[in-house]
């Protein structure tokens, strides 16, 4: 049989497992919060899956080995994000699942607003989750689109639609179950397409082996080979253009910490049965396994296919072109049929969460709270809930058909947005004190940041406009403070008894506390050379198994960032619980949510 056969072959078994997991979540899911967050009671394994697989979107399995090819090992510091973003995770998430179960919070605007006893926090979290979930998602779908007409010939408009289908029928009639359900096959698919496609373009005859392809890759112009400077001066460069600096490299990464403190994730963390995969998903499932795909396999298509270009084996005229044509012309018929649904799962991975979050979080915060009065039964949520995550696809399909300028700006937009969110999560988890003003004031001027950074003055002095967004939201945040804007005594003692909560809920042990103390050094130090300004020094530190000295650096560095990771999560005690922990949220509740 054909490729093309093959594919179509993957993609009905694929519907009909995505079809069954949205019709079962339907039959199952009766209540809000049930079809909100899916009753907080996402299993162990279907998180573990679901939630790594949503971090790495279509955008890793097809735009990063394009990138490789286009900028080279460079940019290939970019595959650090199998650690910054579950960093953000390690920093943010038991202790997010601990205050949703306690309080009751489904949505991140019931957990801002009560903190802060803010309401335009509230809608300034709609307003992030809305365009986030709208514009990440546009970007999801029209890639799935466009390698569906490079595939199977298909035209654009159609496979976005039909795509799109797919993924709004299991979130719209399952919910966040069944989206984390899928997910599971999900991972499965990304992590294996992405080391099927590598592994075929490094044995392909046309590449001769790992030992040839080095060799190649050695000589290839030092601008694919080496970080060019630690810093641009200046102002900004032109829009679009990303120079690819040791601070670019470091603050690219802010930027992809923001996934996991978008709003969506906020709610994933709402929705587990409990904190116990936490630790796992982000030291062992993110940090290694994606990481060995990444560093390796994603690294050997992008430099794969530079040689291949060179040698005229390739044409290439951009960089979206790079993993469509290295499937068509590498892939054996039933091998393209497997790797082209490990792109698509991928790319679902990450639109389902988004579609799902952001219908959610319009019903809660908008229709429920303020349209409604918070008088709508089970039913009715649910149903407009399913509205909502329609609307939010259409919107995204819209968008994605019609605004390819305004997309490729706002889809790049959308983490840094999310990464703003820090501003909040830092004065909600870890207590940083500023007031509720300076709070709601801080995310409006971390948007305003980054949007001059990415779109009127791009990357000044050569970092991301995700670091200037959240330097420029808790400057802001600490001059309300400053000034001496102060908080009523209600908002005083309501922040009071959640910090005393979790002080006394999530207390590390005395080897925690230690080994806490110890990454306060440790992170920061890896952080500088692994992925800052002393990753220059990997330009000619050293090299081994024929990999460049850059490409060695990066390697060496993820090796240590895994156990960093690991110590992070576990010795630390970041991300990981006990028995105790776990009663003690079970009983200890205070909830000021109402559902239904």
């Amino acid at each position: 049989m054909s490729g093309v056969t093959w594919v179509y072959i993957m993609l009905g078994l694929y519907i009909i497992y995505c079809v069954y997991m949205g019709m079962k979540g339907y039959f199952s899911e009766k209540t809000s919060s049930g079809y909100a967050i899916a009753g907080r009671s996402i299993p162990f394994i279907a998180f573990l899956m679901a939630a790594t697989a949503a971090s790495f979107s279509g955008w890793t399995f097809i735009g990063h080995p394009g990138l490789i090819w286009r900028d080279g090992l460079a940019y290939a510091f970019a595959s650090f994000y199998v650690l910054t973003i579950p960093i953000t995770g390690a920093f943010f998430s038991k202790r997010t699942w601990l205050l949703g179960k306690r309080y009751g919070f489904i949505t991140p605007g019931d957990m801002y607003a009560y903190y802060y006893n803010n309401e335009a926090v509230r809608w300034l979290v709609v307003l992030t989750a809305f365009l986030y979930s709208m514009f990440y998602s546009a970007v999801q779908l029209m890639a799935a689109a466009a390698l569906f007409h490079w595939v199977a010939g298909v035209p654009v408009a159609f496979g976005a639609i039909f795509m799109a289908f797919i993924v709004w029928f299991y979130v719209c009639t399952g919910g966040m179950k069944a989206s984390a359900w899928v997910g599971v096959i999900q991972f499965l698919l990304l992590v294996g397409g992405i080391i099927l496609l590598g592994f075929y373009v490094i044995t392909a005859p046309e590449i001769g082996g790992w030992g040839v392809l080095s060799e190649k890759i050695a000589n290839l112009d030092k601008r694919y080979l080496e970080v060019p400077r630690v810093i641009n001066f200046g102002l900004g460069g032109a829009a679009g253009e990303v120079p690819w600096t040791a601070l670019m490299c470091l603050t690219y990464m802010f930027a992809l910490m923001g996934i996991q403190s978008s709003p969506a994730f906020t709610m994933w963390t709402f929705g587990i049965k409990s904190p116990k995969p936490l630790a796992w998903q982000q030291a062992f499932m993110s940090t290694f396994v994606v990481g060995f795909a990444l560093f390796f396999f994603t690294a050997f298509q992008g430099m794969g296919a530079r040689i291949l270009e060179m040698e005229g084996v390739l044409v290439l005229a951009r960089d979206s072109e790079v993993v469509p044509k290295l499937m068509t012309q590498f892939l054996p018929p039933f091998v393209l049929g497997v790797v082209f649904m490990g792109a698509i799962a991928a790319i679902h991975s990450t639109a389902a969460p988004y579609i799902n979050t952001g219908g959610s979080i319009l019903l809660r915060d908008v229709y429920w709270r303020y349209i409604r009065k918070q008088e709508a039964g089970h039913a009715e949520q649910i149903w407009v809930n399913r509205l909502l995550a329609t609307v939010v696809t259409a919107a995204a399909l819209v968008v994605g058909l019609n605004s390819t300028a305004a997309l490729v700006i706002l889809g790049a937009l959308a983490t840094a947005f999310g990464f703003v969110m820090y501003v909040l999560l830092l004065g909600v988890i870890w207590g940083f004190r500023f007031p509720s003003v300076g709070a709601a004031l801080g995310v409006v001027a971390g948007m305003v940041a980054v949007f001059l950074t990415y779109y009127v003055w791009p990357n000044p002095l050569s970092m991301h406009s995700a670091f200037w967004g959240v330097a420029a939201g808790l400057a802001v945040a600490y001059l309300c403070r400053g000034i001496g804007i102060k908080d009523d005594e209600e908002t005083v003692q309501r922040q009071i008894e959640i910090r005393r909560y979790l002080d006394s809920a999530d207390a590390p042990s005395e080897a925690g506390q230690a080994w806490r103390n110890t990454m306060k050094i440790v992170v920061p130090v890896w952080y500088i050379f692994a992925i800052g300004p002393a990753c220059i020094l990997g330009n000619w530190a050293f090299a081994f198994a024929g990999f460049t000295p850059l490409w060695s650096w990066q390697i060496a560095w993820w090796i240590v960032g895994v156990i960093v990771m690991w110590a992070l999560c576990f010795k630390a005690e970041m991300a990981t619980t006990h028995e105790v922990q776990i009663q003690r949220a079970e009983v200890d509740l205070m909830i000021v949510v109402k559902e239904a």
